[in-house]
């Protein structure tokens, strides 16, 4: 729990402390959080880090970004974003279904696991990653922006009383 701990602290040190502006910054985290929605793990920052520059945001924030999917949080997002998606697309996929064969994938890290999954299960994955991206997105904008300025607010403040 202590690393866990740690390992925010070093994350948030990152954000706010990266040396540009503070919608340069979140661009850039909210780059890699939608390519780490909607993109299969792996691909990424194969996606992320190009957009980056072309948007001109943050690289850090858009590789960081992308971690929303990791080893650890995979086994939850990916059957429940699998699982709204094919709540839109109306498949008749269910719950377990989605998650016994994305367990597979999962555990396999292959894309030749992801494509044998089937079409409606990577239709259900996408339109699930548009959904999660569609809120995930502007949510990390916004917070992260909020964030990196109330840092700098409050260091300007610790600055002007230490004077």
């Amino acid at each position: 729990m202590i690393k866990l701990k740690e390992k925010f602290i070093s994350l948030y040190h990152k954000m706010v402390g990266e040396n540009a502006t503070p919608e340069y910054i979140a661009r850039g985290w909210a780059i890699g959080m939608f390519w780490g929605c909607i993109c299969p793990f792996g691909l990424q920052l194969i996606f992320s880090i190009p957009t980056s520059f072309i948007l001109k945001g943050s690289k850090i924030g858009a590789t960081l970004g992308t971690f929303i999917t990791n080893h650890f949080s995979i086994f939850v997002i990916y059957p429940l974003q699998c699982y709204i998606g094919s709540l839109i697309l109306a498949n008749g996929l269910t719950y377990s279904s989605i998650k016994a064969a994305m367990g597979k994938v999962i555990n396999e890290q292959s894309y030749s696991a992801l494509l044998e999954c089937g079409t409606d299960l990577l239709m259900s994955f996408f339109a699930g990653g548009v959904i999660l991206t569609l809120i995930m997105t502007p949510i990390t904008y916004f917070g992260v922006k909020f964030i990196v300025k109330a840092y700098r607010q409050r260091k300007m403040k610790e600055k002007i009383a230490g004077q």
